[in-house]
């Protein structure tokens, strides 16, 4: 965060929050009714934009089109809308601007899988000062007891790892520019959740107050060993990455004449 930008105090000390669960079973199942498109984030994903910067069906940042912007004031998308007005009504309930919004579709994977594809996001690219600093709202629709949100402070520190518990209705609101962050889905099944940018300001505090947001939870408890290998096998593949473009780039060398 910078000066310059509002932010929520609930937030500030340590960059996300837990609010209470809502009874997602009361609400109808309408994430399989959305069209979906290809997006690649943390494993193997697909999206469906409920908003995007024009509305239409696709997932870029909004600094990635012409002309360039922030993540706000996303535009919602009519067709997507209206498959699914209760997860709509669930993007604006916090009463705050809306940036991207869409539901992500996750298929299973391991802890060292998650541990690779820790992220971190880049809400307030072009975010003028003065402004509410963007952060981002995880609802999880389908019912993940054991899967786990990954959020690191430090990517290849696994001592600032927090893992959060996802069953149905969950929702955790996050700095996810200050976090490394990506989801542990140990299931059979594709996960579902609803993911909103959020812009920080005084509906949103409101917000966090009236769903009686915490910001410290317990980490769910991990096996040291676990956590080893995934750490082994996170610069494992770094570094097997960066020889696989190392010898893309020497193949485009062109031989002196």
């Amino acid at each position: 965060m910078t000066p310059g930008h509002i932010t929520v105090p609930a937030l500030a000390e340590t960059g996300y929050v837990v609010l209470d669960r809502y009874d997602q079973a009361r609400d109808p199942v309408e994430w399989h009714d959305l069209e979906y498109t290809g997006w690649r984030s943390s494993g193997v994903t697909r999206f469906a934009p409920l908003t995007s910067y024009a509305g239409e069906i696709e997932c870029n940042g909004f600094w990635n089109h012409t002309p360039p912007r922030a993540d706000k004031d996303g535009v919602w998308i009519p067709s997507q809308v209206a498959r699914a007005p209760n997860l709509t009504r669930r993007a604006q309930e916090a009463g705050a601007g809306v940036g991207r919004c869409r539901v992500i579709e996750l298929q299973p994977n391991t802890y060292d899988d998650a541990v690779y594809n820790l992220h971190q996001d880049d809400n307030n690219r072009l975010n003028p000062e003065g402004t509410g600093w963007v952060v981002r709202a995880f609802f999880n629709l389908t019912d993940d007891p054991d899967s786990l949100l990954l959020l690191r402070r430090d990517r290849f520190d696994p001592s600032t790892e927090l893992r959060i518990p996802l069953p149905a209705g969950s929702r955790v609101i996050v700095d996810t520019q200050r976090f490394w962050h990506a989801v542990w889905h140990r299931g059979d099944r594709p996960r579902y959740g609803l993911i909103t940018s959020w812009e920080s300001g005084p509906e949103l505090a409101a917000y966090i107050r009236e769903h009686h947001g915490v910001a410290r939870v317990d980490s769910v408890p991990l096996d040291a060993a676990t956590i080893e290998h995934a750490q082994r096998e996170l610069h494992r593949r770094l570094e097997e990455r960066r020889q696989a473009v190392a010898a893309l780039g020497a193949a485009y060398v062109t031989p002196d004449a």
